[in-house]
């Protein structure tokens, strides 16, 4: 993965509800059909704007207590944070033009 790193329970606090810009959680498992084919989609995402917003990986199947404090209950979900907050949430695989539209407003 290039410009998509991994978050896990322990550091979502640090790299999620504290940063500085919009991040996108892609809460995702290995066994999961739709998030491998969303992953190059956000990859490609993460590289246009990282500028204006970080793409991060929290694989639920190894931290579940985070994707259970955000009620995340199908995979692949997108959870846009901002100041620590829930701003977007979207739920299931989506073509890149789509899932850009879903982020107006936001990057």
């Amino acid at each position: 993965m290039g410009a998509i790193k991994s978050v896990t329970d322990a550091s979502f606090d640090a790299d999620v509800l504290k940063n500085d810009k919009p991040v996108l959680v892609d809460f995702w498992a290995e066994w999961c059909g739709p998030c491998r084919q969303v992953a190059p989609i956000l990859e490609e995402i993460a590289g246009e704007q990282a500028d204006k917003l970080t793409i991060v990986k929290l694989n639920v199947d190894e931290n579940p207590a985070t994707a259970g404090k955000y009620g995340v209950l199908q995979i692949p979900t997108l959870n846009v944070y901002k100041g620590g907050e829930v701003v977007k949430q979207i739920i299931g695989a989506k073509p890149k033009a789509m899932l850009l539209r879903e982020l107006e407003g936001i990057i």
